[in-house]
């Protein structure tokens, strides 16, 4: 009976390899005297192997747990069924089988006959539990002439979607101006090519400014949906968001970021405060590395973005262009400050694997070439954003959820009928509909009360918003005067920690002079934006480029809330820097004490 093997435990191949390198005397002549010990066992087995046929070894894959997918028992069955279920819950709605390798990561394949009965299998399996299948690619083994042709293949599982609870990934879009990203978002989300003088990118713009350059200056959100059976679903044939929600089980959410270097506070503000899960950095062919791409690629790199590359605008330039465009970007790749491994995507096959290779290592760095007017290569980007798995696994996000709200506010609107709205991320726990949360901090750091009205997620209404999403909230009549960008809604249960001074340690990226006490610098940590002055540099009188140091920061306009271990990137003109927070400071200088700034607001008669 042939078997099919299947990844539920997520465990890699372990290969052996013995090296021996140059001891003394003594170690080889105990080195020979065990060779002499195994006796002609030992020899026997060695002549065995090399009496055997010269033919090259199968190829190996990082096994999988085994499973018998043709004609299984009853009782089989549902073992298989409830590894799925499991699987499923820990990929969050998604698994990928591989049918016809063995436990021990060895490529067998299956006959044409024990495929098409594993692939019944699996997809009984699958509508046992909700899911549907997709075939993302067949492969045949043709290592042995004395046995028939062989196969394996991939498939990919994902379940229906319940409760609107979809795999959403968010992908922070950069690079140059002009190098094609909103024209490629447009594309993406309606479904149809441009004309090649942008007619794609005006559904993307929020201000007449942007239509008349032409260049985005705000940040904004495109959704791009995939059902369960691994189908492109977007705004073509007249589909509203709420449809659009309703009928994918995983969402892209794309955060288009703007190229010109006047607006590198706002791109950096959308990759600090929205916490993207991938970053694609796009480049036009024609132009190669110009402008803000290196710029854009380090700060990526910087808040540790895994991020892959799509060369755009491959129908204006010959073969050759696109070909140098390419090589100068593996050589930056490269380079000892990046590390990283290009990987060229030129067919689906090479799809499948980059999205895979992708999450694993990060040192993988897919690189995309295709044009949104002609539609070339388009469909590799879709493949690949379909199989790309999230970073976190469902035991992470468990945590995040068990853990007290915490809502980063990034935008403020006001909305007719419906009052003050906050959009941003929930950065921990849950929130409902009806929940009572403080906001702040305010310029006197107050913390106020509100009531969570209304809850919308990709512009259609939500019941329960988890950790790791982003959502708008309905707060009703609460005064927007009173809030700004950077505060975050908590739970009353938690005591939050609010300073005008902290520690980081940081390293200085570039600085035309020195970094000293009395620079002031834009800081971003998370969803807050704000000037701040160096107290003093710890053990140094001042910094050069590519020094380290532990530096004391105060804020100049109002207190923040912090969290120790955050990242923090600050920058003015040409000096750019980055660290983590490792220690938060009251006005005097002295750490914050648990539960002290709660109980210090209260007796001030401050509003909690």
């Amino acid at each position: 009976m042939s078997s099919a093997m299947v990844d539920l435990s997520g465990s890699g191949a372990v290969g052996t390899g013995l090296g021996q390198g140059s001891g003394s005397n003594n170690n080889a002549k105990k080195t020979k005297k065990s060779r002499t010990r195994r006796g002609k066992r030992g020899r026997r087995r060695r002549n065995k192997r090399n009496t055997r046929s010269n033919k090259t070894p199968p190829p190996y894959f990082p096994p999988e747990v085994a499973l018998k997918l043709v004609n299984p028992t009853q009782y089989r069955f549902e073992h298989l069924a409830t590894q799925l279920k499991w699987r499923l819950q820990e990929g969050r709605g998604e698994a990928v089988y591989q049918i016809g390798v063995e436990d021990n990561g060895l490529l067998v394949g299956l006959t044409e006959a024990d495929m098409r009965a594993s692939l019944r299998t699996l997809k009984r399996m699958a509508e046992k539990v909700g899911a549907d299948i997709t075939l993302l690619r067949e492969r045949e083994l043709d290592y042995d002439s004395d046995r028939s042709t062989r196969k394996i293949a991939e498939v990919l599982v994902r379940k229906v979607p319940d409760d609107q609870q979809f795999l959403d990934l968010r992908v922070a879009v950069l690079g140059n101006v002009d190098s094609g990203k909103s024209t490629l978002l447009g594309v993406l989300t309606q479904g149809e090519l441009d004309n090649g003088r942008g007619r794609a990118r005006l559904n993307l713009f929020r201000h007449l400014h942007e239509i008349q350059t032409g260049r985005t200056s705000s940040i904004s959100f495109e959704i791009l949906g995939f059902n369960s059976k691994g189908e492109v679903v977007n705004y073509s044939d007249s589909r509203t968001a709420e449809e659009i929600c309703e009928s994918s089980s995983k969402m892209i959410t794309f955060i288009d970021l703007a190229g010109h270097h006047k607006y590198l506070k706002t791109t950096v503000f959308g990759l600090t405060s929205y916490c993207p899960n991938f970053a694609m950095l796009m480049v036009s062919a024609n132009t190669g590395i110009a402008g803000t791409t290196r710029e854009h690629l380090g700060l990526a790199m910087a808040l540790k973005v895994p991020i892959f590359i799509v060369v755009s605008k491959v129908d204006l330039c010959s073969g050759s262009t696109v070909e140098r465009t390419v090589r100068q970007l593996e050589r930056v790749l490269k380079q000892p400050g990046c590390n990283k491994v290009p990987m060229v995507v030129s067919n689906p096959d090479d799809a499948v694997t980059a999205a895979q290779q992708f999450t694993q290592s990060t040192c993988v760095t897919p690189i995309f070439t295709l044009s949104s007017v002609s539609g070339e290569n388009l469909d590799l980007l879709k493949v690949f954003l379909n199989i790309l798995p999230p970073l976190s696994n469902s035991k992470e996000q468990e945590e995040l959820m068990q853990q007290l709200t915490e809502f980063q506010v990034d935008e403020i609107f006001s909305v007719p009928d419906v009052g003050t709205v906050v959009g941003g991320t929930l950065y921990s726990g849950t929130c409902r509909e009806g929940d009572r949360l403080v906001v702040g901090p305010t310029d006197q750091g107050r913390f106020l009360r509100l009531k969570v009205g209304s809850i919308q997620r990709n512009r259609s209404a939500c019941r329960v918003l988890r950790a790791g999403q982003a959502a708008t909230l309905a707060l009703g009549n609460f005064d927007r005067s009173l809030l700004r960008k950077g505060m975050v809604l908590v739970s009353p249960k938690m005591n939050p920690t609010i300073c005008c001074q902290f520690e980081a340690a940081i390293i200085l990226l570039f600085h035309a002079k020195t970094f000293r006490r009395g620079s002031q610098v834009t800081v971003h940590v998370d969803n807050v934006r704000q000037t701040a002055t160096v107290e003093c540099l710890q053990g140094k009188e001042e910094l050069r480029t590519g020094e380290h140091a532990v530096v004391r920061f105060r804020f100049i306009k109002h207190p923040e809330y912090l969290r120790l271990g955050a990242k923090l990137l600050f920058r003015e003109g040409v000096t750019k820097g980055i660290g983590h927070i490792t220690r938060l400071l009251a006005v005097g200088s002295e750490p914050v004490p648990a539960g002290f700034l709660y109980w210090w607001l209260k007796c001030s008669n401050l509003q909690v």
